[in-house]
């Protein structure tokens, strides 16, 4: 099992969430974060006074899935979440070591 973590764009969600539920993947937990990277900040305007926005909104969306997966998911990331600009986001895939569903005891795949 691997857990994929992606920070995309928030314009991107809904279209990258649209293909992810085609492909059948209907588990994912979804954060609004900031941060920042190489994508520059932003100047804002606000009652005549401006300011500088440093850290970036962003949708952070995160799933467990199995390792046979992965591949077709990122491949899934890098269509629907890329505007071929700096800032459309990072992808990151970690090992997960077991999945327990509170509810019934559920271990592993079934837990999924």
């Amino acid at each position: 099992m691997k857990k994929i973590e992606a920070i995309i764009r928030p314009e991107k969600f809904k279209v990258v969430r649209d293909a992810l539920a085609q492909h059948g993947i209907s588990g994912l937990t979804v954060s609004e974060v900031a941060g920042c990277g190489n994508q520059k900040s932003k100047k804002g305007f606000f009652r005549g006074t401006t300011f500088e926005i440093q850290l970036v909104p962003k949708i952070k969306i995160e799933m467990v899935v199995s390792a046979d997966q992965v591949d077709s998911i990122v491949d899934i990331f890098l269509k629907e979440a890329s505007t071929d600009t700096i800032g459309d986001g990072k992808i990151f895939i970690s090992p997960v070591e077991e999945v327990i569903r509170i509810r019934s005891g559920e271990r592993g795949q079934e837990a999924i």
